[in-house]
């Protein structure tokens, strides 16, 4: 079997590495940024466009509370940013928002803080990946006619890239992001100079579109609601902020500083971004509606159902660089990429998650140790199989999905402030140096205004996008809580159960005697093997166990054993349904019975085959019966191994393929390497 898997993975995701190559994975800052930074960035994308969204419902006039609503927006990112340079000094281990809830406010809030994050990082793949199929859509029409197929196809290749380890991947990765950040960078300075220097008045292909208002002259808690709505969509271009302070580890050394310098650098392009969008927004006079079809008016009728509304950066870029310009294109097509890449956050973030989760037994522990490339490979395959579910699910519309979204990133954020501020408090309560106190007081202060203002937006998030489609967030965080905490007392109750006593008891204790029961069905090589070995064991008693199905072959069973004179007694058991398993069951259990103190040591000859088609033609009842056998108290099953040819043959096969890494041989750890100088020295001096 592992002959057929073998050749298509190597193919896919590249030769196994070993364990002590750990270090060449790790990423520099330059390639951790679009690595870890590519969520928050490419968000830039789509929440300016969020905002106005919402804004539109109050009519254009409620427009002029955009740039309020950025300031906003720019105020919890750096409070954000700042709090998270403060977990990343204290936390470098990785466990992010998780550990710091963890240590400091109990397992249930730790474990809250993970399902909240596990849930966010699907989302962001499902939301990423669908977003970028529509912006590619706009170009390609097969793209947006086969959405979800599409959408799939992209998270298998993400996937396969994951496959490969990280910092491949992050190579791939670093490219495009930064086409984008330059991209938009040279639209806001180009967009300045044509508005500030030359005076040109540049306006977006909207520019002369009427916003019919769904609420006219909205006013008091209305319009407050209306600001606070669209403030939490603009929330979105936090989304992955998260993820720096929750993979550290990928960082090369000094970890912590590099972690903290990627999030300041991040927090930078990010709001920059950001506002030079929402400005260039309002400048171009971009109008968006949530319902293009009807609210907007171009020459007094509604612009009908085939009006493509294009997203706010799009419409920027055309009204800054002109449709169809170089630079348009280039910038059309990295948002794009940079879209599909932002998934690529979650997949760094997801598995190393995981990983830890496995660690304090919350998750399988499969999901802990690293694969064939040094990537969290359970994790990352899991991760993919939740978002391609969620896109299927949803077709693969960003804007039912993004409806999803954000809750998860601040429970997470919440918890993790007020953790850190239990956390200043109790290195306050022992700290004497004055200085090291005048630094901690600081660093509470930032967690403590992060833990109120992202407390604030918590509640702004639930009250105004529940019924829209965060209650999906909510109970997939408590389908994860649940799991995970009877995976937790699963794992709990089996180290209990299995702990080795400091008494004397039953388990220590050594058998009065074993029974030795050799099953054979005809006289052949591995049987005699089988009976060979079971003679070595000098047990109490030794028998022959055979299982009467067919009388004739049987008779010639008892035929032969005489006429060889084997010395060792063969009992016959009678099977009047032609059953194997169960005879040798019950006879088993008897004389358990019989002699409770006694062990039953079964021994069963095996084929070793050399085709996994043969496994299906041998072996079967020798299955069947170690199945049962395993939970029958005090019964020992041994294999007695008999290789045919064909196993020989694939041992050669194997012994041409050497060069080739076994699968899993990473998780084996290092092999340690005959050095030939080292054999050549010991060989001269001799």
């Amino acid at each position: 079997m592992s002959k057929l898997t073998d050749v298509p993975k190597r193919i896919l995701i590249g030769r196994a590495l070993r364990s002590d190559r750990l270090g060449e994975t790790l990423l520099p800052k330059r390639v951790a940024l679009p690595v870890f930074a590519s969520d928050p960035l490419s968000s830039v994308a789509y929440a300016p466009g969020e905002v106005l969204l919402v804004l539109s419902i109050a009519g254009v006039s409620a427009y002029h509370f955009s740039p309020w609503i950025a300031v906003a927006v720019v105020v919890l990112m750096f409070t954000v940013v700042a709090s998270y340079r403060q977990n990343v000094h204290a936390y470098p281990s990785g466990g992010g928002d998780y550990e710091v809830a963890t240590t400091n406010l109990g397992p249930k809030a730790g474990l809250t803080v993970a399902s909240a994050l596990l849930v966010d990082y699907v989302l962001t793949v499902a939301v990423s990946i669908a977003s970028g199929i529509e912006n590619l859509g706009s170009a390609i029409p097969f793209v947006v006619e086969h959405k979800v197929f599409c959408a799939i196809a992209v998270i298998v290749l993400l996937t396969l890239m994951n496959l490969r380890g990280v910092k491949e991947s992050g190579k791939l990765f670093a490219i495009p992001t930064y086409v984008f950040v330059a991209g938009v960078f040279i639209m806001i300075a180009w967009g300045a100079f044509r508005g500030l220097v030359l005076g040109d008045a540049m306006h977006a292909p909207t520019a002369d579109y009427e916003i019919k208002p769904e609420h006219q002259g909205l006013a008091g808690f209305a319009l407050v609601f209306l600001l606070l709505r669209a403030f939490s969509s603009g929330c979105a271009a936090l989304t992955g902020v998260e993820a720096i302070s929750n993979g550290v580890p990928a960082f090369r050394k000094p970890k912590s500083k590099n972690a903290a310098t990627t999030l300041a650098m991040m927090g930078l392009l990010a709001v920059t971004m950001f506002c030079g969008i929402i400005v260039l927004a309002m400048t171009t006079k971009v109008r968006m509606a949530e319902n293009p079809a009807v609210d907007l008016i171009h020459n007094g009728v509604a612009v009908g159902a085939d009006y493509v509304q294009n997203p706010v950066i799009s419409q920027v870029a055309e009204a800054v660089f002109g449709k169809g310009s170089f630079l348009f294109i280039v910038l059309a097509a990295a948002t794009a990429l940079v879209l599909f890449l932002a998934a690529n956050t979650a997949y760094n973030g997801f598995p190393l998650l995981g990983s830890i989760l496995a660690q304090d037994r919350y998750l399988p522990r499969q999901l802990h140790t690293r694969g064939d490339r040094l990537a969290f490979s359970n994790g990352i395959v899991l991760l993919a199989g939740a978002a391609i579910l969620l896109v299927w699910i949803y077709g693969a519309d960003s804007t039912r999905l993004i409806q999803l979204y954000i809750v998860g990133v601040f429970v997470s954020f919440t918890l993790s402030q007020i953790g850190m501020v239990r956390h200043w408090n109790r290195h306050l309560a022992t700290e004497r140096d004055q200085a090291t106190r005048r630094h901690m007081v600081r660093s509470r202060a930032i967690n403590a205004f992060g833990a109120f203002f992202t407390g604030l937006v918590l509640v702004v998030v639930l009250f105004t996008k529940f019924t829209h489609g965060a209650w999906v967030a909510l109970l997939g965080m408590c389908i994860f809580y649940a799991t995970m905490t009877a995976i937790r007392k699963h794992y709990d109750r089996v180290a209990e159960e299995i702990a080795a006593p400091d008494t004397p008891d039953d388990d220590m204790v050594r058998p009065s005697r074993v029974h030795s029961v050799v099953l054979v069905s005809k006289i052949h090589r591995p049987a005699l093997r089988a009976l060979s070995y079971a003679k070595l064991l000098r047990s109490g008693s030794l028998e022959a166990l055979s299982v009467n199905v067919d009388p004739a072959e049987t008779k010639s069973l008892r035929d032969e054993w005489e006429r060889r004179g084997i010395d060792v007694p063969l009992k016959v058991l009678d099977s009047p349904y032609r059953e194997v398993t169960r005879p040798v069951i019950d006879y088993v259990k008897s004389l358990r019975k019989e002699s409770p103190r006694d062990a039953v040591s079964v021994i069963i000859p095996e084929y070793v085959v050399g085709h996994w088609y043969e496994h299906l033609l041998h072996n079967q009842s020798a299955l069947r019966l170690k199945g049962r056998l395993l939970f029958t108290p005090g019964v020992m099953v041994t294999s007695v191994p008999y290789q045919l040819e064909s196993s020989e043959a694939a041992k050669r096969r194997a012994r041409k393929r050497q060069d080739w890494n076994a699968p899993g041989a990473v998780r084996r750890g290092p092999a340690h390497h005959h050095h030939p100088d080292r054999s050549k020295e010991s060989s001269s001096s001799s």
